[in-house]
């Protein structure tokens, strides 16, 4: 079996994320997941009396989808990030809970982090019991595709090639993919854009810093980021992506997965030859005599 690749240093996305929660963080972003989150789940009409939150850095997540009857379980990395009696500290790539312990897993804007995407679908599907429920948030890969081509252009300008600085989202497509091969039923994946605008590039460099969502790419360039390309990118930023009053915009892209721990009573494709009518007789024009 192959190794799975190191995308990300882990450790270091977990000491940022300490520092954002110690410093003040910024959660815009993760409010708007939860608030989507919980009307998304208000639409389906089941009990769920156990929940998961996984990965989340603070308790929103978990409060969006509380109601009485319901046992919601927080998961994330480290025990600063909560104090309930329901707060589990662990990772999202080794999740330390049973098979079949949780109607409901959900998850806002961690899920993006980890090395082992697909690892980790498995290990949730499997936590889920029959007819249970996944509803995660990710960041997709149409995300800060404004800061990725400043600072491409900048580097390949002053330092003569480019070095990772924007972490590689996977997109719509391919996430698809991986709900069925971790075997969920009924997957489904679709994407928001969320376009916030700022003063200049800086500030949206100031609001992933609060968010613990600074580079931490394992191939991520060891050398200190110049001044002067530093300022290029910003200049590059601002003539390419500011609107008529001087502001810049910085897209974030919310990828949704739904997804079905499998259970006889679902819905399931028709066997190949059960059709009652010809598809040629579908599609045959008709005649006046037919109207």
């Amino acid at each position: 079996m192959a190794a799975t690749p190191i995308i990300f240093d882990r450790s270091l996305r977990l000491r940022r994320l300490l520092r954002a929660q110690a410093q003040g963080p910024e959660d815009f972003l993760l409010r708007a997941a939860a608030d989507e989150l919980a009307a998304r789940l208000s639409s389906v009409l089941r009990d769920f009396p156990d929940a998961l939150d996984i990965g989340a850095p603070s308790p929103l997540a978990a409060q969006a989808i509380a109601r009485r009857g319901r046992r919601v379980v927080r998961l994330a990395g480290h025990r600063a990030f909560g104090e309930s009696p329901n707060f589990i500290v662990g990772d999202e790539e080794a999740l330390p809970v049973g098979p079949e312990s949780f109607d409901l897993v959900v998850s806002a804007l961690a899920l993006q982090w980890v090395n082992d995407l697909p690892g980790a679908l498995v290990q949730i599907r499997r936590a889920l019991r029959p007819d249970g429920l996944l509803l995660a948030c990710m960041i997709g890969g149409g995300s800060l595709g404004e800061l990725r081509a400043s600072f491409t252009a900048a580097e390949a300008d002053l330092e003569g090639g480019a070095s990772p600085r924007v972490a590689p989202f996977v997109d719509v497509r391919a996430l698809g993919a991986l709900m069925q091969r971790a075997g969920f039923a009924l997957p489904v994946v679709d994407s928001e854009p969320l376009v916030v605008r700022y003063d200049s590039m800086f500030g949206l460099m100031s609001d992933l810093r609060a968010m613990g969502a600074t580079n931490s790419l394992a191939a991520r360039g060891r050398k200190p980021l110049r001044r002067a390309t530093l300022m290029r990118a910003a200049e590059i930023y601002a003539d390419r992506y500011s609107d008529l009053d001087g502001r810049v915009r910085a897209t974030f892209e919310l990828m949704w997965l739904t997804g079905w721990a499998p259970h006889d009573s679902q819905q399931k494709p028709l066997k190949p030859g059960s059709a009652q009518m010809r598809l040629a007789d579908v599609l045959k024009p008709r005649s006046r005599d037919d109207s």
